[in-house]
């Protein structure tokens, strides 16, 4: 019996051996939650990063700080269309080759002011009339437009913004009859 159970787990082992180099491991993994986006964790990390230098840190927390990428990653997965998919997707993966034609370097390399630059010649880049859908300055400037966008939308619609800098009140709040204008606090929702 013992002599049956040596070679089963020999020939288990022989055969998982076999098939060891035919695995490719080089591949990065495609995240599972975004099923109408081929996202990688690098190109998470890029949005995080171009959305940092959308809302950068200072006196309150910056957009990368908040996690707002996966709300940017949600939305443009359950409410863009095909289309809006497809150029997202080919501007997010072209953003690293617009940063080195504009910027001089990668975007993860580049300081802050070199990062804000390459943002802001991503929004202000010409495209003709006649362009191509597969026109990569189009889809740069398609892809930097919804992520400025769903940044702006995600930063303030998070649970740090709701409750700490901007406190929301339900409905109107309690009555206050005889208050000084002088007395009222202003809130500062930007920073």
């Amino acid at each position: 019996m013992k002599r049956r159970d040596a070679l089963r787990s020999l020939a288990l082992i022989t055969g998982g051996l076999v098939l060891v180099p035919s695995c490719d491991f080089s591949k990065e993994d495609i995240l599972s939650a975004y099923q109408n986006l081929q996202i990688t964790p690098s190109l998470q990390q890029l949005l995080k990063e171009i959305a940092g230098t959308i809302i950068p840190g200072g006196d309150i927390k910056s957009a990368a700080e908040i996690e707002v990428q996966d709300f940017i990653l949600v939305m443009v997965n359950d409410c863009i269309d095909a289309g809006g998919h497809k150029s997202f997707m080919q501007g997010l993966q072209g953003f690293e080759d617009f940063s080195k034609k504009s910027g001089g370097s990668a975007f993860s390399k580049l300081d802050q002011a070199g990062r804000k630059a390459v943002v802001k010649a991503a929004l202000e880049v010409e495209v003709a009339t006649d362009a191509k859908p597969e026109d990569p300055q189009k889809a740069t400037k398609e892809f930097i437009a919804m992520a400025k966008r769903f940044t702006i939308q995600g930063f303030m619609m998070s649970e740090y913004i709701q409750t700490q800098v901007k406190p929301y009140s339900l409905i109107p709040g309690d009555y206050q009859g005889a208050v000084l204008i002088s007395d009222l606090k202003h809130e500062r929702i930007n920073g």
